[in-house]
């Protein structure tokens, strides 16, 4: 039931000492404990009363979450305490993997993104989460510390619904790891929202592509926000700017495959019908800006 009062209800701060404590804890106390990185929808969803747990498990200071490390031979990895601003801000990030620091400047305001992460806007499950379609799209792979160690989680088929994924009692998510990323790619993300700044995504396209041995001459990547209840890709969109040379044509005929991929709802942001709308008209401008950057 919704709390119309403001105000946190009473619950057990806990500090574990490692992640194996961490997970345990997790699972014993399984529907009643949830791990704490930056409280950015923790502290909202029980302030509101939609989520009622006992305990709060603070796992931002154990080993490793705090890091954010590049290595030109394997790849980015970042920690799931690390908060946006500091992704974005990050010289190996804006090099290598600028996709990710355009997509995390879109959410919602600087002060919240000195406590939001990229782990926790994934874990989050949000279908409108920002940052989620370019983790997809660059191959972003989940490190996650469970009851039996540790283990690796591919975004593609993490997500089961709305606010739900894949992980399990006592599963941790320790941090994301991208590998490298071929040479001369580019990508965009387009979020339409109420105002410019802070609101949620009405719809939100991630555009990303490199040059490649196809009949586009190009490989493409594309993924769709707030249009589903999970992230989506939409495959036959992807196959049709990777499989026919690239004219206005083909974009065209690619984001209507987009628009008609997503499966959106009505709700107080937007009727259905104008996000499949703004599906196509938007994946036609990403796409086209990606173009242009190839270019």
């Amino acid at each position: 039931m919704h709390n119309p009062r403001p105000g946190l209800p009473e619950f057990d701060y806990v500090r574990p000492a490692s992640l194996s404590e961490a997970s345990r804890f997790l699972a014993e106390h399984q529907g009643e404990a949830r791990p704490f990185m930056g409280g950015t929808d923790t502290f909202v969803r029980m302030r509101d009363g939609f989520w009622k747990e006992k305990y709060i498990v603070d796992v931002k200071r154990l080993d490793g979450m705090g890091d954010i490390t590049f290595d030109p031979s394997t790849g980015l990895t970042i920690g799931a305490a690390v908060n946006m601003n500091r992704v974005i801000d990050s010289p190996e990030v804006q090099e290598h993997y600028p996709l990710l620091a355009e997509a995390a400047k879109t959410v919602a305001s600087f002060q919240l993104r000195s406590r939001a992460t990229i782990v926790g806007n994934i874990c989050n499950a949000s279908p409108a989460g920002d940052t989620i379609g370019a983790c997809i799209v660059m191959g972003g792979v989940l490190k996650v510390h469970g009851l039996d160690g540790e283990r690796e989680v591919p975004l593609t088929g993490f997500f089961v619904g709305p606010g739900k994924t894949v992980l399990k009692p006592g599963d941790i998510v320790t941090a994301i790891r991208f590998p490298v990323l071929p040479q001369g790619h580019a990508g965009r993300y387009i979020k339409l929202g109420r105002n410019a700044l802070s609101d949620l995504a009405i719809v939100g396209v991630t555009a990303f592509a490199y040059p490649d041995d196809t009949p586009s001459g190009y490989r493409f990547k594309l993924a769709l926000a707030s249009v589903a209840p999970v992230p989506l890709v939409p495959e036959k969109a992807e196959e049709i700017l990777t499989g026919k040379p690239i004219t206005d044509e083909t974009i065209a005929e690619a984001a209507q495959a987009a628009m008609d991929a997503c499966n959106p709802i009505d709700d107080v942001r937007g009727s259905a019908r104008y996000r499949k709308y703004m599906v196509r008209n938007l994946t036609r401008r990403a796409v086209t800006d990606v173009l242009n950057r190839l270019q």
